[in-house]
């Protein structure tokens, strides 16, 4: 199989309901691309989702119904349009793929006269569309505009656009890796790579000086621990714990850490990482809405399963697979995740619930509604010192809540919202534990 062939196949997984992640899972484990093949595969299909509305506006000013085309001979034509428009293919190349993997279909001469019309009329399409909203489910678009207003919206739609730079955690000395890397050091304290190449031939990845982790995932462990009056030797629980990276955070800072999460398979990746970084934790597959240790922790880190719409510049295929009703049925788990973590916090203790998601509702909303049963519990506003003295990242109580087009000259950063909140020191005995 070819790059092409694996992209096409990787496509129409996604497009019939499995993540971008499980499509080349997939792929991975049959070891049927090279791995220089299955890079070009993942850009290849990473910019037809992210473009994907333009392309498909482009391929109807070529084909009356395009929605009645066949789901393979749409999916080679939205590829072979991605290639020619967006990736600088040559044409002559990106038709003749195309030709090739519609070669005992019907619609072979359509694939290739759509196509070819494409590489001589396509830019001057694109240059007339509104390529941020045409990209952009209008459901997402107007709740962005109702929650952060138009401008915002926009300008969270331009930054899915493009590919995201490489973010890393440095255990220790980052103005060191910094300059061996050829990074940048952004305000938040994350280093900043372009154009990094495959992350396991960087310097340190083998010596465990750092991981993966988006700058804006890195700042809900950032603030708990900055609530603690010692971080060294504190007991801390991290639920719903994968992929990881907030317990090497706590872990490198002298937390001793248990990381809780559902699912064994990503638990295992989690230890994979930290036997790379030389890092412990007491690793746990339990449910943590049901998890009962029977003793407290000096802090609790809850990153809730969301609709994941903060991390849509790395996982387009998100706007495929949600919809306006997606964050409502996930209310009741979320209620039930932060019931049962408040359970586990010591009095004084401290509890922060984030969720990489751009929906109020699954941020704000939640922390309000867990706030007004849990009368014990309070916000500990975050000041702007916090998060490198950039007071656009923190809400109006306090609370962090970064979007895709904050840090937009440096490359964007995720989605994400975190409220910190301590328990009431007065109180002398905890609830009792189910």
């Amino acid at each position: 199989m070819d790059a092409r062939g694996g992209a096409l196949r990787a496509f129409l997984t996604v497009l019939g309901g499995e993540t971008l992640d499980a499509a080349f899972a997939v792929l991975d484990e049959k070891a049927e691309l090279e791995p220089r093949d299955r890079a070009f595969a993942r850009l290849l299909v990473l910019t037809a989702l992210r473009r994907l509305g333009q392309i498909d506006d482009a391929i109807a000013h070529c084909v009356e119904r395009p929605d009645d085309l066949p789901p393979r001979e749409r999916a080679i034509l939205r590829l072979g349009a991605a290639q020619l428009l967006f990736l600088g293919t040559p044409a002559f190349a990106a038709v003749n793929g195309a030709v090739q993997a519609t070669r005992s279909s019907a619609l072979k001469g359509l694939v290739n006269a759509v196509l070819r019309r494409l590489s001589r009329e396509g830019p001057a399409i694109f240059a007339q569309q509104d390529a941020p909203q045409l990209n952009t489910p209008q459901w997402l678009w107007q709740q962005w505009a109702d929650d952060f207003g138009a401008p915002a919206a926009r300008a969270i739609a331009m930054a899915h656009l493009d590919e995201p730079p490489l973010d890393l955690s440095v255990a220790r000395d980052a103005m060191a890796w910094a300059e061996r890397l050829g990074a940048t050091m952004l305000p938040t304290g994350s280093l900043r790579l372009r154009d990094a190449g495959p992350v396991a031939d960087l310097p340190g990845y083998h010596d465990g000086a750092w991981w993966v982790q988006d700058a804006a995932a890195a700042l809900p462990a950032h603030v708990l621990m900055n609530a603690l009056p010692e971080v060294e030797g504190a007991e801390i629980a991290d639920l719903c714990a994968a992929p990881g990276g907030k317990t090497a955070q706590l872990a490198a800072a002298g937390a001793r850490v248990t990381a809780v999460d559902r699912d064994p398979r990503r638990l295992e990746r989690v230890a994979e990482n930290l036997r790379r970084l030389r890092l412990s934790a007491t690793l746990l597959a339990a449910d943590a809405a049901a998890w009962a240790p029977g003793h407290a922790f000096d802090a609790v880190l809850l990153d809730a399963p969301c609709t994941a719409t903060g991390t849509m510049r790395r996982n387009p295929d998100i706007a495929l697979h949600k919809g306006p009703d997606s964050a409502a049925a996930l209310d009741a788990l979320q209620d039930a995740l932060l019931a049962q973590a408040a359970t586990l916090v010591a009095p004084g203790g401290v509890l922060v619930y984030c969720v990489c998601s751009l929906d109020r509702r699954e941020g704000a909303g939640r922390v309000e509604a867990f706030l007004g049963r849990h009368p014990d519990f309070e916000r500990i506003p975050t000041q702007a010192v916090e998060v490198g003295g950039l007071t656009e990242l923190l809400t109006r109580a306090g609370d962090l809540r970064t979007l895709p087009c904050h840090l937009a000259e440096q490359g964007g950063m995720d989605g994400f919202f975190a409220a910190r909140m301590r328990r009431d020191a007065r109180l002398r005995t905890l609830k009792p534990l189910p």
